[in-house]
C-alpha cells in the first residue's frame, strides 16, 4: 500500500527572480533589473513571440495584455487556457449565432421546465451554478444527465444516459432524428430562423434509435425519452462543460448540441437556451477582452478592416490583418523553433497541457521565458525571469465576466505580500521599456478605454456595475438593460430584424483518436473534483475533509479483474507515458472506463497519459479520451 503523502505547498512570490543562465538557480532581484532583463529578452524575440494571458485575472489585465502583444510586440499570438477548455464552445456558438457567449442567464435555469446536463458534473465542477439547477428542480423542472459516469450530478436527474466516451454526436443525431420522425420539430422556427435543415435532416437520418444504442451504449428507449422530453418542454436549458469540448472534435460536438436547439426553437427566448459552463472566474472575460488570436476586444473579428481601423486609431499602431497562433499552435511553433520567447501570465501549461512531458520539453526549448504569477509554479521554474503579481481576487481592482456574460466588480481588500505588484502596472512598465508609454491612472481608466472600443460594453460604467450588482453583455446603452438572453432577434417577425439565419452544423461522428485495444484496453476520462482546483497550485495549500489525493478510479468489476484493491498502487500507462497511482473503486463507473483528475500533478501527473489530439477548429486537446492499461506492481517496487 502507498503511504499518504503531504501535498506540495506553493508559497507566494514576493520578489522578482532572475537567473544568470539556464544552468544557475534563481536569485532575487530588484524590479528595475527584472523588468530590464524581461524587456531585453522580449525585444530580441520580435517576430517570434507569444503571450499566454490569464483566465483568473481581471478583464482589465487581459485587455492590457492583448494590447501589449498587438501594439508592443506586433503580433496576434495571444491566447489563454480558454484554449484548453471552452474554445470549442466559443467556436461553435460563433459559427451558429455570431457570438461566443452562453445564451441564457443563471436565473432562467431556476424558471425553466427541463435541464439537460450533457458532459457536465456541475455539482462538483460548477457548484454555484448547480445551486441554480437545484432551485429549478425544486420549482418543478425535470433534469436529465448525459455522461459516461453516473456522477454526483446524475444522482439528481430523472434520467441518466451513460453513453460511451466520444459518442456525443451519434447521441445528438439520434435525438434529432427522433424529434423529426415524431413530428416534434418546430418547423415554423426552422423556416424563419435557420438554414441547412434539409441537409441536417439527411445527415441524421441513418442514426436510428437502434443504431445509436449500439454505438453509444445507451438503451434506445432512454434516447427516445430524452428526445421527446426536450422537444415537448416549453422551456429548456441545455448545459455542457468539458465532457463535450475536450475532444479532438470538440467544436463538432458543440455544433451537434446547438442543432437540437435550432430544431426545437429552444434558443433566443426566456428560459430556453444554451449554457456552456465556464470553470474559472474570468475565462469568458479573457476572450471578451481580446486575449485570443482571432478577436479584438468586444469579440470583434481581426479580419474586419473597419474593426482594425478603429483599434489602430485608438492605439496608434498597425494591427496584423490575420489571425495569430493559438495556444496549441504556439506550442507546435516552439517545437519547430519559430516561436522563441513567451510571456506567460498566470498560467501553468507545464502541468495543464495534454502530454505534459512534451509541453515541458517545448517550454525548455524557448530562448526566453517570462512568467508573471503569484506562485513559483512548475512553469515558473522553467523561466528566465519571474515577476510577482497580485492575486486577481482580493488584491486587485477591476472586473470579471462569468458564464452568464455578467460583468462584475472585484476590489482590493488586502495588501499584497512583499514587492508583488498589480499585473497592469507590470505590463505598463514593461511596455515603457519597450518604447510605449501608457498612462493608465487605475483599472477604471483601462475599463473606460475598453468601453470606448467595444459596443457590447459601452453602457457599463464602474458606477453602473456597482449599482446593478453586475450587468450582462451586450450593454450598448448606459440608460437601459438588454434582455437576459441572447438572440431574441431570431423570433422577430421582420426578416430584416432577424438578421443572419442560424445554420445547422453538418457534423459527423469521429471516434476518439486514441483507440483502445488489447494492450491499452481501458478508456481513461478526466475531470474535476469538488475539493480541488485545476493543477492544485492554489487549492493544494488548503486542507479539505473531502480531499484524498489522486487515484485512478475503476469500477468494481475491473478492480476484481486486475486483482487490485482500494489504496493499492498500480502503474497506469498510455502510449505517451506512465504514472504510479493508488486505486479507488467507484460504482459510478462501468467496465472498461477509468477516471482521474489533473489536481495533483506533483504527485500523480495525469497529463503524462493524455493525448495531444487537437480539435482542428478550436485547438483543444482530447483530455477526455485516452487509452490506458493497469499493471499491478511487484511488491518490491511499491513506492513508500
Amino acid at each position: 500500500m502507498r503511504k499518504k503523502r503531504d501535498p506540495r505547498i506553493y508559497t507566494r512570490l514576493t520578489h522578482p527572480l532572475v537567473r544568470d543562465s539556464r544552468d544557475e538557480p534563481f536569485r532575487q532581484a530588484g524590479w528595475d533589473e527584472a523588468l530590464s532583463r524581461a524587456a531585453a529578452g522580449l525585444r530580441a524575440a520580435r517576430g517570434a513571440f507569444g503571450l499566454f494571458s490569464c483566465a483568473r485575472a481581471t478583464n482589465e489585465m487581459n485587455y492590457v495584455a492583448q494590447k501589449f502583444a498587438r501594439v508592443v510586440m506586433g503580433t496576434n499570438n495571444v491566447d489563454s487556457c480558454n484554449r484548453t477548455c471552452h474554445a470549442p464552445s466559443v467556436a461553435g456558438l460563433s459559427a451558429a449565432f455570431g457570438s461566443g457567449g452562453g445564451t441564457s442567464s443563471y436565473a432562467e435555469v431556476e424558471e425553466t421546465d427541463l435541464v439537460v446536463m450533457w458532459g457536465s458534473n456541475a455539482r462538483f465542477a460548477h457548484p454555484i451554478f448547480f445551486q441554480h439547477v437545484l432551485k429549478g428542480i425544486r420549482n418543478g423542472a425535470r433534469m436529465y444527465a448525459v455522461d459516461p459516469r453516473r456522477t454526483s450530478t446524475a444522482e439528481w436527474a430523472e434520467g441518466w444516459l451513460g453513453l460511451n466516451v466520444g459518442t456525443d454526436i451519434p447521441m445528438a443525431h439520434a435525438i434529432g432524428r427522433e424529434i423529426i420522425h415524431a413530428g416534434l420539430a418546430n418547423h415554423a422556427f426552422v423556416r424563419r430562423a435557420t438554414s441547412g435543415f434539409e441537409q441536417y435532416e439527411r445527415l441524421v437520418e441513418p442514426w436510428t434509435l437502434s443504431l445509436a444504442e449500439k454505438v453509444t451504449g445507451v438503451p434506445a428507449s432512454a434516447i427516445r425519452e430524452l428526445a421527446h422530453a426536450y422537444a415537448r418542454a416549453e422551456r429548456v436549458q441545455l448545459c455542457w462543460t468539458l465532457g463535450i469540448t475536450e475532444h479532438h472534435n470538440g467544436t463538432d460536438n458543440v455544433r451537434a448540441l446547438i442543432n437540437l436547439s435550432l430544431l426545437t426553437g429552444h434558443v433566443g427566448r426566456h428560459g430556453s437556451g444554451l449554457q456552456p459552463l465556464r470553470g474559472q472566474n474570468n475565462v469568458q472575460g479573457g476572450g471578451d477582452m481580446g486575449a485570443i488570436p482571432n478577436r479584438l476586444p468586444g469579440f470583434q473579428d481581426i479580419l474586419d478592416p473597419d474593426a482594425r481601423t478603429k483599434f489602430e486609431s485608438a492605439w496608434d499602431t498597425v494591427i496584423e490583418p490575420h489571425y495569430g497562433l493559438n495556444l496549441t499552435e504556439m506550442f507546435e511553433a516552439m517545437e519547430e523553433g519559430t516561436l522563441k520567447a513567451v510571456y506567460c501570465i498566470g498560467e501553468n501549461p507545464a502541468q495543464s497541457e495534454a502530454d505534459s512531458e512534451q509541453a515541458v520539453r517545448r517550454l525548455r526549448a524557448l530562448d526566453f521565458l517570462v512568467v508573471q504569477d503569484i506562485f513559483l509554479t512548475r512553469t515558473a521554474e522553467l523561466a528566465d525571469v519571474v515577476l510577482p503579481a497580485t492575486a486577481g481576487w482580493a488584491e486587485t481592482e477591476g472586473t470579471t465576466t462569468n458564464s452568464e456574460r455578467r460583468v462584475q466588480r472585484v476590489r482590493a481588500a488586502v495588501t499584497p505580500p512583499g514587492e508583488a505588484r498589480e499585473d497592469i502596472d507590470i505590463l505598463r512598465d514593461l511596455a515603457a521599456r519597450l518604447g510605449h508609454e501608457w498612462r493608465y491612472a487605475d483599472s477604471e481608466a483601462v475599463w473606460n478605454e475598453l468601453r470606448s472600443l467595444s459596443p457590447d460594453h459601452y453602457g457599463m460604467t464602474y458606477a453602473r456595475l456597482e449599482e446593478e450588482q453586475g450587468i450582462q453583455w451586450p450593454c450598448p446603452d448606459p440608460t437601459r438593460l438588454e434582455p437576459t438572453y441572447l438572440h431574441g432577434r431570431l423570433w422577430a417577425d421582420d426578416p430584416a430584424m432577424r438578421g443572419r439565419r442560424a445554420p445547422f452544423g453538418l457534423v459527423r461522428h469521429d471516434p476518439p483518436v486514441d483507440l483502445t485495444d488489447e494492450t491499452y484496453p481501458i478508456r481513461l476520462t478526466t475531470g474535476r473534483r469538488l475539493d480541488s482546483y485545476n493543477t492544485g497550485v492554489q487549492s493544494g495549500g488548503f486542507a479539505s475533509p473531502l480531499r484524498r489525493g489522486e487515484y485512478v478510479e475503476l469500477c468494481p468489476e475491473d478492480a476484481e479483474r486486475y486483482g487490485v484493491v482500494v489504496g493499492e498502487e498500480v502503474r497506469v500507462s498510455s502510449r505517451r507515458g506512465s504514472v504510479l497511482a493508488p486505486v479507488w473503486v467507484d460504482t459510478a463507473l462501468r467496465p472498461g472506463l477509468a477516471f482521474m483528475t489533473m489536481h495533483f500533478p506533483d504527485d500523480v501527473d495525469t497529463n503524462r497519459l493524455t493525448i495531444e489530439a487537437n480539435c482542428p477548429i478550436a485547438g483543444t486537446a482530447e483530455f477526455k479520451a485516452s487509452a490506458i492499461r493497469i499493471d499491478k506492481l511487484p511488491v518490491a517496487t511499491v513506492r513508500s
